[in-house]
């Protein structure tokens, strides 16, 4: 049986965007998942910069603070769309907001 997609792909190739299907909570997440679809995805597309919609979404669980930081330090650079401010807060007081781009955009 496959395993269900934990991710929305938007665009694949050296910048790949992906989402998490406009959640706000990101509870029902599997983190192994997760990992398992974007090393696939990273790997198939050659991917060097690696986006992450997070429009709507409030809160984030530490072990996807800590998946991120991981693909970071295996050389891909990792983006942030539309963080929430409480999004901000976590990644500012964590001191991720120097190792994670920002980005406010058009989606």
């Amino acid at each position: 049986m496959p395993m269900a997609s934990q991710l929305e792909v938007y665009d694949v190739g050296e910048l790949t965007v992906v989402g998490f299907g406009g959640r706000e909570v990101l509870d029902r997440l599997s983190l192994a998942d997760c990992r398992a679809e974007l090393m696939d995805l990273i790997q198939e597309h050659k991917c060097h910069t690696l986006a992450f919609d997070l429009t709507g979404i409030r809160l984030i669980p530490s072990g996807l603070l800590g998946m991120l930081c991981s693909i970071r330090n295996q050389g891909i650079e990792v983006h942030l769309y539309n963080p929430s401010q409480d999004v901000r807060e976590v990644l500012e007081i964590t001191k991720l907001d120097g190792l994670l781009e920002m980005h406010e955009v058009d989606l």
